[in-house]
C-alpha cells in the first residue's frame, strides 16, 4: 500500500484538507515508532508519544481547516496502524 492511499479514509468518505494533512502526516512515522504504540494509554500517555500537540490538546499541523482533538487523532492513527499491518 503506499502512502497515497493511507491519506484517505478507510470508508471512502469525503476528506477535508485536515483529514489529508492528519493522514499524510501518521504515515511519516516510522515503523518501530508505531509499534511502540499502546492503545491502552490515556490521552496524556499518546500526547506525550507524538510530542506534537499544544498546551491545549491540539495537534499542531499546518494548513488545517479544524483542530485535531486526542479522539480524532487516535480513531485515525489506530485505523493507520491496521492499514500498514504494524
Amino acid at each position: 500500500m503506499n502512502e497515497i492511499d493511507l491519506e484517505k479514509p478507510i470508508d471512502g468518505t469525503p476528506s477535508d484538507e485536515t483529514d489529508i494533512n492528519l493522514r499524510a502526516y501518521l504515515s511519516r512515522i516510522s515503523d518501530e515508532r508505531l509499534r511502540a504504540y499502546d492503545p491502552k494509554w490515556s490521552d496524556d500517555q499518546v500526547t506525550e508519544w507524538d510530542g506534537n500537540f499544544r498546551c491545549d490538546g491540539v495537534l499542531m499541523l499546518v494548513c488545517c481547516e479544524r483542530d485535531i482533538r486526542i479522539g480524532e487523532y487516535r480513531t485515525v492513527l489506530e485505523e493507520h496502524i491496521r492499514r500498514r499491518r504494524i
